[in-house]
């Protein structure tokens, strides 16, 4: 996920996006601690787009404030 599609979101699908994604990232963690996860690497591109999505979330609220 690039920072220039999450900046082109609206606050709703931030949060829907985020929703989706802490969702697909408690699955990859079970699906770790079972034994039956096949791409280790995506739980780290997960855990940087909720980041990103968080700082865009935040960034998009302190201009709404200013």
């Amino acid at each position: 996920m690039k920072a220039a599609d999450v900046r082109a979101m609206s606050a709703d699908q931030l949060n829907d996006e985020l929703a989706k994604l802490k969702k697909e990232q408690f699955n990859l963690r079970f699906q770790k601690a079972t034994g039956q996860l096949e791409k280790s690497s995506r739980i780290n591109e997960v855990r940087k787009d909720i980041a990103r999505l968080k700082t865009i979330a935040r960034q998009k609220a302190a201009e709404a404030k200013a």
